[in-house]
């Protein structure tokens, strides 16, 4: 199992009781675990300023911080202890308020923030939707489905025999040949779709997702959904971090619920989310 950890602790996690769950659910007597999440902390910190952004004051402050503190500099503790396993053939909801640490919990375990306390254990790549496909706005929709590919792990001859069906998946092209136009031109539904078609085209070990089936219509969603089943028969596990709680139990059998950056309930998707609308007072549908 690849591995992002830090010397910070000794803790190892144990995983066998939620293994019995998991191997209940996926049908897998002995169920292989994908990523393991031991005791992470994400700490980072957030500069302010009197000024504005590109101020003269602001730029004084950034010049002036390499060497002191710098008023209104706060440290934020964004994911507090965190601790689970999960295993192949997993869909996992990630859901929780605004802050709560979800999105900052997918970079943690896609390696692109090192946790200052705590391990990530991971079996293969991560892969964040939206970071590894990411997308040029200068470059055409045609363009960036070539380098969105190839920055995807996928081969030039897999990118073109893949092609079409990564075009049709989107469907940008349904209202005019707008796969030939810069992505400048795109709109965020639009380009949020193509790119969610790159990262589903190929399996993955790990797949991250924040937020992508919020988009689209009802056809795009319930091909979205149709996809990552597939992506979950095919290769590993499956994260979303959504704030539909339609979606998050129409695509997952499983869910975590952050809150304040702590692990408040991880079990099945429907428990999970009925005692999050009761801790929010009814919560979005």
């Amino acid at each position: 199992m690849a591995e992002h950890r830090t010397d910070s602790t000794e803790r190892r996690t144990d995983t066998t009781g939620h293994g019995t769950d998991t191997a209940e659910r996926t049908g897998t007597a002995d169920p292989v675990p994908t990523v393991v999440v031991d005791g992470v902390h994400i700490t980072y910190t957030v500069h302010g300023s009197r000024g504005g952004k590109g101020s003269a004051t602001s730029a004084l402050s950034r010049i002036v911080s390499r060497r002191r503190a710098v008023p209104g500099a706060r440290r934020v503790h964004a994911v507090r202890g965190v601790s689970f396993a999960a295993y192949k053939g997993e869909a996992i909801g990630l859901i929780g308020s605004n802050g709560s640490g979800k999105s900052t919990l997918l970079k943690a375990i896609a390696g692109l923030l090192p946790p200052a306390e705590g391990q990530v254990f991971t079996r293969g790549q991560p892969s964040l939707l939206g970071v590894n496909a990411a997308l040029m706005n200068d470059l055409s929709g045609e363009r960036n489905v070539i380098l969105g590919g190839l920055a995807m792990g996928m081969t030039r001859e897999q990118v073109r025999d893949r092609y079409a069906e990564i075009v049709d998946f989107s469907g940008i092209n349904e209202k005019g040949d707008f796969i030939t136009l810069p992505m400048r031109t795109y709109s965020s539904g639009m380009a949020a779709r193509l790119r969610f078609s790159i990262a589903a085209a190929k399996s993955h070990d790990v797949l991250l997702i924040d937020e992508a089936l919020s988009t689209g219509d009802a056809r795009f969603q319930r091909r979205s959904k149709e996809r990552i089943a597939a992506l979950r028969e095919e290769a590993g596990t499956v994260f979303l971090v959504s704030h539909s709680n339609k979606s998050i139990l129409e695509t997952c059998d499983r869910a975590l619920w952050l809150e304040s950056g702590t692990l408040r309930m991880d079990g099945p998707a429907r428990k999970v989310v009925a005692a999050y609308e009761r801790f929010t007072g009814g919560g979005k549908k």
